[in-house]
């Protein structure tokens, strides 16, 4: 059996393509005759074959080098703006579903001055593996940098860039050092100095020179003081993030930036036929980008100061986020007083919508919502403990998780997560957010949060897929039980815990599989945080159907009740806020925030 991907550029349209990869089909068969593997490369197609499968794997061997045999002139400016427009457009093609970008950086004051480039992934592979991909065959081209154009041909992926155009088609990349400073990467070096009489015009250019300088230095050091001490008294006293979220923080930050003019045509002028979701800080809208991806852009309300700092810290915690199983970031648009998030389309939506729905929810069978929470958790574990930063979400729901077109997980909303310092474990605020239902009670009760504040989370989660009931309806409901831990435990205690399976699920083929679910989201709603197992160890539960489970233990109930009127922390329920830290494309539940 052979294996084989015919790939053709993005921007070329298919009738067009098919020709290319014809010729590329009778070439590699005439120069590679009777080989078992082999590729072949064109400027708009690639062909490969071989006989094992290279599917979904990152091909780290087969790379091809091809430059350009000019060097820059100024060389330290061309290969920083080489740099810059590079690193946007790996990340702009790894992120997107296309695998796909290109990108132009204008420099130098002149529309004539631009740099162009591309990155393109087979589509088999992962974001992930796009990303590791990219980086690699940028990490062979290094030492060529000061060539003014190159490429490098991979069997799984390939970049390119060039002082004139190669592609066609809008890029998805721009970026605009005109308006900067001046710089000349091609120009030619400048005249050489005449020295002599150099040594009697010294004195004078010393003269002159060091008062100017002098005065500079003053006016630099009072500049610096004086905008220091501004930002010291305009910096919000309820800032939670650490740092405020001013505009001006935001467009300065390391993302990719989106035209106004792209997305307005994306969303048809943000069109309430294409509205998505609507909450208190903003609407979402699908939108689809000239290239044929879909989108799902967030435009948050004229001056909504909370939902400033929930888009700042979205940016920071998602932008340095790159996981299947968490909703990926494509970039922002802060452009005519608009503010903009731009993330991956998915095709589904929230959990929530067929969760809950009497009619879809006949879609969610238990195979499929074995996979949902295997799949959270994998996200959770990330979050907690694999990615670079260690992060707690907090607001962990089901109409915060998404399913992609294959129904797979993907965790969202981010702007109310905390990021945590690599040797903290727990923290203290005065200023709860949440959802009422899936917050754990140390949190609710005493601002204490840690990792284990989204086990309780994912614990109450998973009793809901389970039940196919919502966590607050047990408080409208005519069940004895108080709350959805209690409901499921009283079960449980019986020895009737499959009574509580949602009926939508049809046929169940293991109940071993779906007690062992029950039994989980009960030790991680345990009331007690040191008694909740942490993501690593519920991950291996999950998968693991021969690891042993202890036994959850019986808590209080979850009432109102628990709530010490007598503590400092003032309760009062918002509705912006409950609206906004939502999922991109979720209902409204009942939040609280406690200042």
């Amino acid at each position: 059996m052979s294996y084989g991907p015919a790939r053709a550029a993005t921007w070329r349209r298919l009738t067009a393509a098919s020709m290319p990869v014809q010729n590329a089909a009778q070439d590699i068969l005439s120069l590679c005759p009777r080989y078992k593997q082999a590729i072949i490369w064109y400027d708009y197609c690639q062909l490969r074959y071989s006989d094992l499968s290279f599917f979904s794997v990152v091909d780290e061997n087969n790379f091809w080098i091809l430059v350009n045999t000019m060097n820059a002139t100024d060389v330290h400016s061309f290969v920083k703006m080489e740099t810059e427009l590079l690193d946007k457009v790996t990340y702009r093609a790894y992120s997107s579903s296309m695998l796909f970008a290109t990108g132009v950086l204008a420099y130098d004051g002149s529309k004539d001055n631009k740099l162009y480039a591309l990155a393109q992934c087979t589509r088999d592979l992962s974001a992930d593996g796009c990303n590791q991909c990219l980086q690699l065959v940028r990490e062979r081209y290094q030492g060529y940098e000061v060539k003014v154009g190159g490429r490098v041909l991979g069997g799984s992926c390939n970049f390119r860039y060039e002082t004139d155009v190669f592609f066609k088609g809008e890029p998805t990349v721009s970026l605009d050092l005109s308006s900067g400073p001046a710089s000349a990467p091609f120009a030619e070096p400048p005249p050489s100095v005449n020295i002599e009489g150099s040594k009697s015009s010294t004195g004078k250019v010393l003269l002159i020179l060091l008062p100017v300088t002098l005065g500079l230095v003053i006016i630099l050091i009072f500049g610096i003081f004086f905008r220091k001490r501004r930002k010291r008294k305009t910096r919000p006293a309820n800032n939670i993030h650490g740092t405020a979220a001013t505009l001006e923080d935001i467009s300065s930050a390391e993302w990719l930036s989106f035209d106004l003019t792209m997305l307005k045509a994306a969303t048809g002028n943000f069109a309430d036929s294409l509205k998505l979701g609507q909450g208190g800080f903003g609407t979402v809208y699908k939108g689809t980008l000239p290239n044929g991806e879909d989108i799902a852009v967030k435009r948050l309300s004229a001056g909504s100061r909370q939902g400033m700092q929930e888009l700042k810290n979205e940016l920071i915690l998602v932008a340095k986020l790159q996981h299947k199983n968490l909703v990926r970031l494509l970039g922002v648009c802060l452009e005519e007083d608009e503010k903009l998030l731009v993330y991956e389309y998915v095709l589904n939506r929230s959990l929530d919508n067929f969760l809950f729905d009497p009619v879809r929810c006949k879609q969610l069978n238990w195979e499929r919502r074995f996979n949902i929470i295997r799949g959270i958790a994998r996200g959770l574990l990330y979050l907690h403990e694999e990615s670079h930063l260690k992060v707690i979400h907090r607001d962990l729901k089901a109409s915060n998780v998404l399913l992609d077109a294959d129904m797979n997980p993907k965790i969202s909303d981010f702007g109310l997560a905390r990021l945590f310092g690599q040797d903290e474990t727990q923290g203290i605020t005065s200023r709860v957010v949440g959802t009422f239902g899936y917050m754990a009670p140390e949190y609710a009760q005493r601002g204490h949060f840690s990792m284990k504040l989204d086990v309780y989370s994912f614990g109450i989660l998973v009793l809901e897929i389970m039940t196919g009931k919502r966590s607050n309806s047990f408080q409208y409901d005519s069940e004895i039980s108080p709350d959805i831990v209690s409901y499921t435990w009283e079960h449980w205690r019986n020895g009737r815990a499959l009574g509580i399976i949602d009926p939508s699920m049809g046929k169940i083929s293991s109940s071993n599989e779906v007690l062992r679910c029950i039994q989980i989201g009960l030790l991680c709603a345990q009331e007690e945080p040191a008694d909740r197992p942490p993501m690593s160890s519920v991950f291996l539960m999950l998968h693991g159907p021969s690891m042993a489970l202890q036994e959850p233990l019986q808590r209080r109930p979850l009432t109102a009740g628990m709530f010490d009127s007598t503590a400092p922390l003032n309760l009062s329920r918002t509705n912006s806020s409950a609206e906004f830290a939502r999922s991109l494309y979720g209902t409204v539940e009942d939040k609280v925030l406690i200042n």
